[in-house]
């Protein structure tokens, strides 16, 4: 049996795990990324992953530090206005509210990329790092967690000693599961349909969210100004039916349902689906493990939070641990990994709660609860300390004047 050795054993190379394993590596620590599937890295490519993220500024500023972001920028989009629409209330004008990032002092509330393209780039960072190793396909088996440090195996056929395990390997983290922590799941009856579109009228770097019924439809801005990745949230039947359908019905039905905000729609590409659930994590540590990203928590995409809460993990995560590297004590110890759950436990709570009152209100059907959405959006819009505060919780980060 090959042995192998390392600081920290990532389990899981999505890409909170790439970029974990990025983060840590670069702040001197030796890494092994381990996951079970191979990184598709190509948009055209079968398995790739069509979706976006928006990195929000704490996010941006974190990846920054490591030397990640001058990688990732060129292929960005600025996302410097949240627009809400409103057009969930019968016989009356869309209601529209401007979220601008100048209002708190930010050049851009986030920037956006395709996923599939920040695998590529954050795999070509990590093979300039002398001190990161990625292996797929490798699945991280039974772990056996020690005083002096964390066994585990990859596959049968190899043995990794690492002082800390972190557990990134999804919503169904086996390694969640065999340490005993339990996490609380539930859905909303809905799907998302995730895709790419061209439009007749530039996007101008603003990200619009189009409320009606069955959850937000929402236009996020790509490096070409006329073109944007949507996530259509709906029903798990009415995303079934939508899926199913040829692409010139579904350019008209995707056009419809945007409120025309973009002109006419039109079809790039696949559309995925994919089951929107929330998920929390009892608690984050466990023997010489720590969880992060999905294993941790999971929230419907409304709001950018997923995984800018997941990269807040990472950011709290980082400075445990180099704190205590710096004072030459374990990383692995109970006490730092303990306190790494005190610490992220309270703001997972809060941003799973808030998405979850968000998506609710998205969802409603009845026209009172639209009229109370509407007037509940026209105030927190109308009000501009409220509207900077809303702002400024989303982002996670504090106002700049």
């Amino acid at each position: 049996m090959e042995r192998l050795e390392t600081d920290i054993l990532i389990a899981g190379g999505g890409i909170a795990g790439l970029l974990a394993s990025a983060v840590l590596a670069e702040t001197g620590f030796s890494v092994l990324c381990a996951d079970p599937v191979p990184p598709v890295t190509d948009g055209a490519a079968k398995g790739a992953d069509l979706r976006s993220t928006a990195f929000l500024m704490p996010a941006v500023n974190l990846l920054a530090e490591a030397g990640l972001w001058q990688r990732l920028a060129p292929h960005a989009a600025p996302l410097r206005i949240m627009r809400i629409v409103d057009a969930g209330v019968q016989n009356a004008t869309p209601m529209v509210a401007d979220f601008v990032s100048d209002d708190i002092g930010q050049e851009a509330f986030a920037y956006n990329l395709p996923n599939w393209l920040i695998r590529r780039e954050v795999l070509a960072y990590l093979e300039t790092l002398s001190n990161a190793e990625i292996i797929a396909p490798a699945r991280v088996g039974p772990m056996l967690a020690r005083s002096t440090g964390a066994i585990a195996t990859l596959d049968g056929d190899r043995q990794v000693r690492a002082a800390l395990v972190i557990a990134a390997d999804g919503r169904d983290s086996a390694l969640r599961e065999a340490a005993g922590i339990s996490a609380r799941r539930w859905s909303f009856g809905q799907k998302a349909l995730v895709f790419t579109v061209r439009h007749d009228a530039a996007h101008e770097n603003i990200s619009t969210e189009v409320h009606q019924s069955g959850g937000p439809f929402t236009l996020v801005p790509l490096p070409d100004p006329h073109q944007s990745a949507v996530v259509w949230m709906d029903a798990g039947p009415e995303i079934a039916r939508l899926a199913q359908m040829d692409e010139d019905a579904f350019s008209i039905a995707a056009t419809e349902r945007s409120a025309e905000v973009l002109g006419e729609l039109t079809l790039q590409g696949r559309r995925i689906a994919w089951p929107i659930i929330a998920q929390q994590a009892a608690r984050l540590d466990g023997p010489r493990l720590a969880l992060l990203a999905e294993a941790a928590h999971v929230i419907p995409p409304i709001g950018a939070q997923g995984l800018n809460m997941s990269l807040a993990d990472l950011a709290c995560l980082r400075g445990l641990l180099v704190n205590a590297r710096n004072a030459g004590h374990d990383i692995g110890a109970p006490d730092l990994l303990a306190q790494y759950s005190r610490l992220r436990l309270p703001d997972m709570t809060t941003r799973i709660a808030g998405v979850d009152l968000l998506n609710r209100a998205s969802i409603a059907q009845a026209q009172p609860l639209r009229n109370l959405r509407r007037a509940g959006l026209s105030l927190l819009h109308g009000v501009k300390p409220l509207r900077q505060a809303a702002m400024v919780a989303g982002l996670g980060s504090k106002p700049r004047h």
